[in-house]
């Protein structure tokens, strides 16, 4: 059998592996294997809702080995470090415990084709002193430490005689930036119905800052600005057309060398692809994003790549496909229907983007967005309940591409009955 590998577990690669297991895998066409270097998966685009504890990543997240059991496909744990196209083999690093100790050997595994789906990683573009002294939001992991953090900070204030600001600093206001600043007033709402003392929004003051003149640029500028005033209602100071140099222990500074203190501070502008993609010896751009043509393939014929981790070009605009998911779940059903016509020997088709527009959701207080993108003449705005109803949905839609619409109907359920029997935050 032909063996189809996928490297990274993220909204596209899995749902790939998910499909492919589904047609091939279960029928014994071809032997599927997904590889991640975690052995769950949690949606990204909620990331700041584990940050905050919205969100509990222990109830949501999917367990790679056991859906991969019933889906048709096979699970290897280990991080990928290096390639050999002409053996045909990729190297996965040594797998280490907590104490350093060796769990699992440096590994190789064969393909014949390999789908490379790794994602991306914030991009600090080298500012100096960001790496040491900020949070960024990749993984669960970092999520969750931000999480830790944020509640020692909250113990901490409500241990003082006095109140004081919790300041906390946001660089970058895209969709990351945006929601998870809206998030943490939501959470200093819950903690002080909690009964926590000198913890309450109006203690909570949070700077979102951005080097361009507005927040969200992917969003019409009617809809950037009704964010900005949501966001400033809320208590955020929204402070655009500011570049910061630096990064300290006790804040960041900006260009004109003006200290702007945070006691937590957090990094979220700019994406790129891992470092070494660039040691593949495959074509790379300089975010280290995989060149590829309008098959999703990159210039070896058994390499393809799909979502943030590759660059491929928008026909209808001439620009390269933007870093969302939407775009990784795009890609992995047309690599479904391509890998399957590669099977068997026809002719795959090309990959045509289609932007069904963008929501940002601002907490439980609104959601604003563009819907249909270039599927019409323009763009429909849309605010609120609307908005925020579009954008559980497209949750859901992951999920349906996971689990089918029964299996999803259920977990819709589940969720809402965890809202009624368990705390509306988590508080450890």
């Amino acid at each position: 059998m032909q063996r189809i590998v996928i490297v990274g577990g993220g909204a596209g690669g899995l749902e790939l592996a998910t499909q492919l297991g589904r047609k091939l895998g279960r029928k014994r066409k071809a032997e599927v294997v997904l590889i991640d270097a975690t052995p769950t998966h949690l949606w990204k685009p909620l990331l700041h809702e584990v940050a905050t504890g919205a969100l509990d990543s222990g109830i949501d997240e999917l367990n790679y080995r056991a859906h991969g059991k019933k889906h048709g496909f096979h699970f290897q744990i280990g991080r990928m470090s290096g390639l050999n196209r002409q053996k045909k083999s990729l190297v996965l690093e040594a797998m280490l415990d907590e104490d350093g100790k060796e769990v699992l050997p440096e590994r190789t595994v064969d393909y014949d084709t390999l789908v490379i789906a790794l994602g991306s990683v914030t991009n600090d573009f080298g500012t100096q002193g960001a790496a040491q002294n900020c949070i960024f939001l990749d993984s669960r992991d970092q999520a969750e430490r931000f999480h830790k953090l944020l509640l020692n900070e909250f113990l901490r204030c409500s241990n003082l005689e006095e109140p004081r600001p919790l300041e906390v600093a946001i660089v970058g206001a895209g969709a990351t930036g945006v929601e998870l600043s809206a998030e943490l007033y939501n959470t200093a709402e819950v903690m002080a119905s909690y009964g926590l003392k000198n913890v309450s929004p109006e203690q909570l003051k949070v700077r979102l800052i951005e080097a361009g003149d507005r927040i969200l640029p992917a969003l019409p500028p009617r809809l950037s600005a009704a964010a900005t005033r949501e966001l400033e209602s809320l208590g955020v100071e929204v402070m655009t057309s500011t570049m910061i140099t630096e990064v300290t222990d006790s804040g960041f500074v900006n260009k004109s060398g003006e200290h702007i203190p945070a006691v937590i501070r957090v990094w979220a502008a700019g994406v790129k692809a891992p470092e070494f993609m660039k040691e593949l010896g495959l074509e790379t751009n300089r975010a280290n994003q995989l060149v590829v043509n309008n098959s999703l393939q990159t210039e070896d014929e058994s390499i393809f790549a799909l979502g943030d981790c590759c660059s491929v070009i928008d026909k209808a605009t001439g620009k390269p496909v933007p870093p969302r998911a939407q775009a990784a779940h795009q890609q992995s059903s047309h690599l479904v229907k391509a890998l399957s016509a590669r099977h068997k020997g026809k002719a795959m088709p090309e990959f045509v983007y289609k932007d069904k527009g963008s929501l940002v959701s601002l907490s439980r207080y609104s959601t604003v967005g563009s819907l249909m993108g270039n599927l019409t003449k323009g763009s429909m705005m849309i605010e609120g309940r609307l908005a925020r109803l579009v954008y559980v949905s497209l949750y859901r839609l992951h999920q349906v591409a996971l689990h089918g619409y029964w299996h999803t109907l259920l977990l819709t359920l589940v969720g809402h009955i965890n809202k009624v029997i368990r705390p509306r935050l988590k508080l450890h």
